[in-house]
């Protein structure tokens, strides 16, 4: 799920344009074209090719290099004293992340503002005219859960839009905000989009409506066959299908979501990221175990760097913010998508004691890494781990 929540439907959404899964777990994400839509940092709209590698000790999150850091000449990068290092600090810095001449930085700073509440309101105007349509989803998602009501006739504007995505976005932010619109094309969307993105993300928006009279469609979504997709692609729509029908009452669906923790082949471990990522978003206590699991080095089969984080992440929005030490493994890893990850959970934990972690990540050389070291920054400081653990 699209806010950090959206950058995935996903990390998560999450990226994707958002943060993506890099290499060095046996398989590669490749980013859609036109949307992002991530939970957490991992993307939900992916397509997955297996590289054929096993991973090796290195692969899996290995630490052989520290990363550089991005000259403190750029006014992204000007290192914050830690008197300085203040909420209305980081959403200064996420303003101007907002500007960049990156699709994907814009997107992932527009998501980190969604704590930010009304004072985000003109960078997520802006946003909703992004000439990419991702940035558009990803605003019109952010003005929906922050009840950005001012900017209700910018979002009917976007009902029209040219990408399917965007429209879908604007139906679940409008309702989400209280206002009527008619998501009557989500069911067209579910049922008849050639793209399995697109169906992924719109059971991700009937399930964020709320609306029980969804269900039976979901149910007829969940046994048509759905042609032109990968095995995976349609593993992810099923799986977002079944998150919709949980967030709608349909208890018994959590088990379908439980049963992608456990991957066969390398090509389903971007399903296992998405299952992860699920359960902490509709809070399945009943998994607990089973993350645990997952997140052990020393198990006989160690899951890869972002499984292990999204599994810290998911822990966190159940209230167990313990999962900084897997951050702590990653934070200098050579990936950037990996440090990203790392950035988000220590925001999530909800722990003070990261904070000058996520300070020195501001300097990384990565601006994808900075953008979440400030998103993860603004989490943290405003208390986003207890308020989600106690919805």
């Amino acid at each position: 799920m699209a806010s950090i929540e959206t950058i995935r439907a996903i990390c998560l959404v999450g990226i994707s344009l958002g943060v993506a899964l890099g290499g060095g777990c046996g398989f590669r994400l490749e980013p859609d074209p036109e949307f992002m839509a991530s939970r957490g940092q991992l993307p939900e709209n992916t397509v997955v090719e297996s590289t054929g590698a096993a991973p090796t000790g290195e692969e899996r999150g290995g630490v052989d290099a520290s990363p550089a850091r991005a000259s403190v000449g750029d006014p992204q990068v000007r290192v914050l004293s830690e008197m300085e290092f203040t909420r209305p600090a980081v959403i200064d810095r996420l303003m101007v992340m907002a500007t960049s001449d990156v699709a994907q930085v814009r997107a992932n700073a527009i998501e980190g503002l969604e704590r930010a509440g009304a004072r985000a309101e003109p960078v997520v105007a802006l946003a909703l005219r992004d000439e990419n349509p991702g940035v558009r989803s990803v605003a019109a998602s952010v003005a929906g859960r922050a009840k950005l009501v001012d900017l209700e006739p910018t979002l009917r504007g976007l009902l029209a839009d040219e990408s399917p995505f965007v429209r879908a976005s604007t139906i679940g932010a409008l309702n989400a905000m209280g206002r009527s619109a008619d998501p009557s094309e989500l069911s067209e969307m579910l049922l008849n989009a050639r793209n399995s993105r697109l169906r992924s993300h719109a059971a991700f928006v009937l399930g964020e409506l709320g609306d029980s009279s969804a269900v039976p469609l979901l149910k007829q979504a969940r046994a048509m066959p759905i042609r032109n997709a990968s095995e995976v692609e349609r593993r992810l729509v099923r799986l977002q299908i079944a998150e919709a029908l949980v967030k709608l009452g349909e208890g018994d669906s959590i088990d379908s979501i439980r049963a992608a923790l456990y991957p066969a082949r390398p090509e389903e471990l971007e399903a296992t990221a998405l299952a992860v990522q699920i359960i902490g978003q509709v809070r399945d206590r009943g998994s607990i175990d089973q993350l645990i699991y997952l997140s052990d080095d020393g198990s006989d089969r160690v899951m890869p760097a972002e499984v292990r984080l999204a599994v810290a992440g998911a822990l966190a929005r159940m209230g167990m913010t313990e999962g900084g030490f897997l951050a702590d493994e990653y934070r200098e890893n050579t990936n950037e998508a990996v440090r990203a990850q790392a950035a988000v959970v220590y925001g999530r934990t909800g722990r003070a004691e990261n904070l000058p972690k996520l300070r020195l990540m501001l300097q990384d050389s990565s601006e994808l890494v900075r953008v979440a070291a400030a998103s993860g920054a603004l989490d943290l400081l405003s208390g986003g781990a207890q308020a989600d653990a106690g919805r």
